[in-house]
């Protein structure tokens, strides 16, 4: 039976977050808000509960959840190099709707799926969430329902697609995103200089809004 926490009361705040770090310690998932949809959380440095994540969602391991990370000084801890145009949209873009992809650090040891060498790193603007990340650590958190459902804006929904495959749900209230995922940018191709970069989903940040931000950066298909 899973473990259900309406964060809103502050007396079950305190305990809700514990009982999911808790969670995430023993390689279980949970299921977090964060500024665009609900999200279900894995510790992105084991494999295992990555493997437990994918299976709740129905998912293989061709496509790898975005990793999301407390601070920028992550960034350059997970990332194999960050380039100026890269530092800059994290600078301009994060806490927000933005994920990046960029080139893993090869040093790491964790298995995603699937991702040639690269991972999807955001920070989201959710104060909820950059607490329980500060306490965790990167977590590998892919929207929170069944692949081909719509994505829950709500713990409540969670559970209602994913039920017992999680252990523990932190409930905030319904998601201010109107259910409109992050932006999702290849950010493989960028140089000190600028380079190319590809949107791969439209999301909470427009194609204007960086091409404002990096004019010397060309846009890929």
């Amino acid at each position: 039976m899973a473990d259900v926490f309406d964060c809103t009361d502050n007396s079950q705040l305190l305990a809700g977050t514990r009982t999911a770090r808790q969670a995430i310690g023993r390689g279980e998932l949970i299921v977090m808000p964060t500024d665009t949809v609900y999200g279900v959380a894995a510790d992105a440095f084991s494999p295992e509960a990555v493997q437990r994540l994918l299976d709740a969602k129905g998912r293989g391991r061709q496509s790898p959840p975005p990793v999301l990370i407390p601070n920028t000084d992550t960034l350059a801890a997970l990332a194999a190099e960050v380039v100026a145009p890269v530092h800059a949209l994290a600078e301009a873009f994060w806490p927000g709707a933005l994920t990046i992809i960029t080139r893993a650090n090869p040093l790491l040891s964790w298995d995603l799926g699937e991702t040639g060498g690269t991972v999807a790193l955001r920070i989201p603007d959710q104060p909820l969430a950059i607490e329980l990340l500060r306490e965790t650590g990167p977590l590998a958190v892919s929207s929170a329902n069944l692949t081909g459902e719509p994505a829950a804006r709500t713990a409540a929904a969670a559970q209602d697609m994913l039920g017992d495959a999680i252990a523990v749900y932190l409930e905030a209230g319904e998601s201010g995103a109107d259910g409109v995922a992050s932006t999702i940018v290849d950010a493989t191709g960028l140089t000190e200089a600028g380079g190319e970069i590809r949107i791969l989903r439209q999301g909470g940040v427009s194609r204007e809004a960086i091409a404002e931000l990096l004019p010397q950066v060309v846009f890929g298909e």
